[in-house]
């Protein structure tokens, strides 16, 4: 059976760590946050929180809720004619979640959590964009209130807690993709 995996999450809470993990399983992966990257590169804009920000919201409002998802859904569907999974990094709408539903019949949701205070420490502490707690704080508003972030995480299919070692949390994605395998999920 062909899966879409998505890892849903807050800022800080583990959901890159876990997609590399699934990665380095030979997983392949779709970054939603590609189209951030991209749309910055072609305006020549640094890439910074502030600027980040601004296009996911500019893309959103020209071309709706969903277009994370549609513009991820061809590279999916490549990847799923040579894989049998794909891991998803960066769904976080509502909508991205209603979309890729209708498109792929099997996506699995897995949120992965962890407490504001660890995520807050742990993005002061990112080598790419660090975040004083101030700003996870309103990052973390943003993406609830403008950005419908709460659904897919509600809605998970499985939740991983992530509040200890690497260890421990990679031993949990280890029983997840069992679970997975063996469609027990």
């Amino acid at each position: 059976m062909k899966r879409v995996l998505a890892v849903v999450g807050m800022p800080g809470s583990g959901k890159s760590e876990a997609v590399e993990f699934f990665k380095n399983k030979g997983i392949p992966s779709v970054r939603f946050g590609d189209l951030t990257d991209q749309t910055l590169k072609n305006l020549n804009m640094e890439r910074n929180e502030a600027n980040e920000k601004l296009a996911r919201e500019q893309l959103r409002k020209e071309k709706g809720m969903a277009v994370y998802a549609v513009f991820s859904k061809p590279k999916i569907g490549k990847l799923l004619s040579t894989h049998n999974m794909v891991v998803l990094d960066g769904l976080y709408s509502w909508e991205e979640y209603r979309y890729l539903l209708k498109e792929f019949k099997h996506l699995v949701l897995l949120a992965v959590y962890s407490s504001p205070s660890i995520r807050y420490e742990r993005l002061a502490k990112r080598l790419v964009r660090p975040l004083t707690v101030k700003e996870s704080r309103k990052r973390d508003v943003a993406e609830i209130e403008y950005l419908n972030k709460g659904g897919p995480i509600a809605l998970c299919d499985y939740l991983i807690r992530n509040e200890t070692t690497k260890e421990k949390f990679y031993q949990k994605l280890k029983t997840f993709i069992s679970l997975l395998e063996n469609d027990s999920l």
